[in-house]
């Protein structure tokens, strides 16, 4: 805001921590601007305190302001922020910048003490595989021409070879298969390995008729067009003797209209599903209406009906009994190490979503009873905010908070890839808003993609412009949050919507020198080097119509990333006084150029769509 005074407060070790009962929090201002007072603004009994802060340290052009508040006791979460006065007036420091007046409590600063992701979520580099696409490495298991249909006698299954177009339009988009399995994605963890890929998030593999595998039919059982539990078991024992994780995809909403539970098309012999029988034991699984076979199917998609988690016995088979699905992946012989659970903000009660909160905080309990340090992430187009306080989820697929806003200042595109025109200014609201509802914790856990199996390409969406994809992916693993990467994004694959967006990986790529795969390898090399770009804080130090540039800071580690989004040249000015800095030089850790910086300010000249990851040398 024009004529506010400086004022920061990080969320990492140096600017928040727990002691007993109390979060000690630090702030800076400048060491110039006249401040009479700094107040910590809390609500420990549901009433306003004003907590005093007190002077501590100058260093440099930077003045130190200390104190302490109490952790809420009678609720997880404990808000804050501060107040300032000067002179004649007052401001009001929050997790969306500072402002002349108090501000509503969405964007105050957050804290819970209870509910807290896995550590090592913030760590990982995830790397986002679509089975069918990714390696055919068992041929004799793959799915046959007219092996079977998805729906009745219609939809037969279609073999295709691999790398063949997908069907246009996605005719035939759920039942066109390519081959790959477990053992095709087993024998590329070298590959993935050398990338510098931490960890695997694997769309849907439990047995399913179409290729994508949302429509399960035994949520228990391994397909056998992928491989077996056994040769799963092996697998995830290979990743984790690598220091590797795995994420599995798990569709709890619905299932398919061939579950035996539901067996529309009449196939099941010792116990009729519940279609056209108001008798079976699986009536209830399911939501029909009284005396017909009419029932909810999810999102109104007759092919995948809806669950009744009002019945203690859809309960009991996905999370509440001792040998609930959601636990059974989590224990030995399998022992996975995260969820992501489909469409989760969806399940519930009737054809709505009643109770959602209630059953999103049984799923957690049930994953965290087995495996404490479980990843439990949900899948949100939109905003998360209600999901990600801590006792729901752990993280989000944050379309709403990063790839949403990237896509538009990048692609000028929505999420419904309608024109979309912000500048960097409007773009830096955007993550600060979406950002700041959530506890620090959960902001690092956040999966961060710039696409994925539901979303066009981006290199797509940006009409093959490999300069600007360059950037977005700068910022993908810059930003706060988990980077996630699309199966071939590293090797410039391309794909428009769903089912194009799902090619098969071209493994003839990556045989030769590809500049892309190079690029993505040493910003995932320098992510696993930086603990600033795992778990730092964030400060904005420019952003003006295409240009932007923020600093990431954890203990004595400062980056600076900068972007110029725009065709022509622009020459900035940073003031790294508000990191501490005064003379010094930093080095491009893309390039290994050198930049001088000289009395707290930092002036340069960068290129068009060029990209700069900054480290004092």
């Amino acid at each position: 805001m024009t004529n506010a005074p400086y004022f920061y407060h990080g969320q990492d070790p140096a600017w928040v921590s727990v002691k007993e009962s109390h979060l000690h929090l630090t702030v800076v201002s400048e060491a110039d601007t006249l401040i009479s007072a700094v107040f910590i603004r809390c609500e420990p009994d549901n009433e306003e305190k004003l907590i005093d802060m007190e002077r501590g340290a100058i260093r440099g052009r930077l003045q130190y302001w200390h104190g302490a508040l109490p952790l809420n006791q009678d609720r997880a979460t404990t808000h804050y922020c501060f107040k300032i006065m000067q002179n004649s007036r007052q401001w009001w420091l929050h997790g969306t910048g500072i402002s002349p007046r108090i501000p509503g409590k969405e964007v105050h600063f957050k804290f819970n003490r209870e509910s807290q992701p896995p550590a090592w979520v913030k760590q990982q580099v995830f790397y986002q595989i679509f089975p069918d696409r990714f390696n055919n490495g068992d041929t004799t298991i793959s799915v046959s021409n007219g092996e079977y249909c998805l729906s009745g006698d219609e939809r037969p299954t279609i073999a295709l070879p691999w790398g063949h177009d997908v069907s246009e339009h996605g005719a035939n988009g759920p039942n066109e298969f390519f081959g790959g399995d477990l053992k095709g994605i087993q024998d590329k963890f070298d590959y993935l390995q050398n990338l510098g890929v931490t960890a695997l998030y694997l769309n849907p593999i439990f047995e399913a008729p179409s290729n994508h595998k949302y429509d399960t039919t035994d949520y228990r059982k391994i397909d056998p067009h992928l491989g077996t539990n056994t040769q799963f078991a092996e697998m995830v024992d290979d990743l984790h003797r690598r220091d590797m994780k795995i994420m599995l995809d798990a569709v709890y909403n619905h299932t398919s209209v061939n579950h035996p539970w539901f067996d529309k098309y009449g196939k099941q012999t010792h116990e009729p599903g519940a279609y056209g029988n108001p008798d079976s034991v699986y009536r209830d699984y399911y939501q029909f209406s009284a005396n017909s076979n009419d029932y909810v199917g999810w999102n109104g998609i007759a092919t995948l009906p809806k669950l009744n988690f009002s019945n203690p016995a859809v309960q009991d088979y996905i999370y509440a009994g001792d040998d609930a699905v959601i636990k059974m992946w989590l224990r030995p012989p399998y022992s996975i190490d995260a969820w992501r659970f489909d469409v989760i903000h969806m399940l519930g009660e009737g054809a709505g979503a009643y109770n959602n909160a209630h059953y999103v905080k049984a799923f957690r309990h049930a994953a965290k009873s087995v495996n404490p340090d479980c990843y439990v992430l949900g899948e949100h187009f939109f905003e998360a905010s209600n999901w990600l306080q801590g006792e729901q989820e752990d993280g989000a697929m944050n379309y709403y908070g990063f790839a949403h806003p990237v896509r538009a200042f990048f692609a000028q595109k929505d999420i419904a890839y309608h024109n979309c025109q912000i500048d960097a200014v409007e773009f830096v609201n955007w993550l600060n808003e979406a950002r700041c509802k959530i506890p620090w914790l959960n902001q690092l856990s956040q999966l961060n993609q710039l696409d994925s199996h539901d979303t066009m390409r981006f290199l797509t969406t940006l009409g093959g412009d490999k300069d600007t994809m360059k950037l977005a992916l700068l910022m993908l693993f810059a930003y706060i949050g988990t980077p996630c990467i699309y199966y071939g994004t590293e090797v410039a694959l391309e794909g428009g919507h769903d089912p194009d967006n799902r090619r098969c990986f071209p493994w003839e790529s990556t045989k030769c020198a590809n500049s892309t795969f190079d690029y993505v390898q040493l910003l995932i090399g320098l992510r696993k080097q930086s603990l600033s770009l795992q778990q730092g804080s964030l400060q904005w130090l420019y952003a003006e119509h295409k240009q932007l540039a923020f600093a990431r800071t954890y203990g004595d580690e400062t980056i600076v990333c900068l972007i110029n989004n725009s065709d022509k040249a622009k020459t900035l000015t940073l003031p790294l006084w508000k990191l501490g800095i005064d003379d010094a030089v930093l080095v491009d850790r893309l390039t290994g150029d050198e930049w001088a910086a000289k009395n707290g300010l930092l002036t340069m000249t960068m290129a068009g769509k060029e990209g700069l990851l900054l480290k004092l040398s």
